[in-house]
């Protein structure tokens, strides 16, 4: 179950960091952990102090969860610096668990993180739309938000992810090279979410 799943450009920082110890899985679960893991990726390296400017929480907590990260290898420590003024950076671009567990442990460990990240994403879209005054009409007219409902076989649907995963593989080097940004690109968080759907109500459906 990969977490930000789209294949990233190369470079030196491996592709991903793998969680299968159930005590790492529960650790990322937090969400305070997992945003500093994502401001690492984006914005790193930086220090506690700087941590706590970004997250408004206080230095020491953020120290804290910053060792408690690099204890499951999640980050680390970068060159420079000393005490809580060292910085620290993300050991990968992006974390991967389990989608299935013979392990009962690894199984409910990773249940666990799979809604932990499902409430920090539909969390972060719900505050995006709380306010939308200075999205322009282009702009809004463009994004994407409805649902469907398809029949598929496990290999349907993971041969549908992985033409998914080309179709955006295809922006990746944007990532790493603002030269490679047409005038107006901006970031886009696409969410790539679909799931078994255990009580579906066909006159539910299609509503968007």
């Amino acid at each position: 179950m990969p977490e930000n799943s789209t294949p990233p450009p190369g470079g030196e920082q491996p592709r991903s960091v793998q969680l299968t110890d159930p005590r790492a899985l529960r650790a990322y679960a937090h969400p305070l952990r997992m945003t500093l893991v994502g401001l690492l990726r984006r914005h790193g390296p930086f220090t506690a102090t700087r941590a706590a400017e970004l997250t408004g929480e206080s230095v020491a907590s953020c120290s804290y969860h910053l060792r408690i990260l690099a204890k499951y290898g999640l980050v680390e420590e970068a060159p420079g610096g000393r005490g809580r003024e060292k910085p620290w950076r993300a050991t990968a671009r992006y974390t991967e668990w389990p989608g299935h567990s013979d392990d009962p442990s690894v199984a409910q460990a990773a249940d666990e993180l799979n809604v932990a990240v499902a409430e920090r994403y539909f969390g972060r879209f719900a505050k995006v739309l709380e306010s939308r005054e200075g999205v322009s009409k282009q702009w809004r007219e463009a994004e994407l938000f409805g649902d469907a409902l398809v029949y598929l076989t496990p290999e349907e649907l993971a041969s549908l992810g992985e033409r998914i995963d080309e179709l955006l593989g295809a922006y990746a080097d944007r990532e790493d090279d603002p030269s490679l940004r047409p005038a107006g690109a901006q970031p886009v968080s696409f969410l790539k979410i679909a799931y078994l759907d255990p009580d579906t109500d066909e006159t539910e459906e299609g509503q968007r």
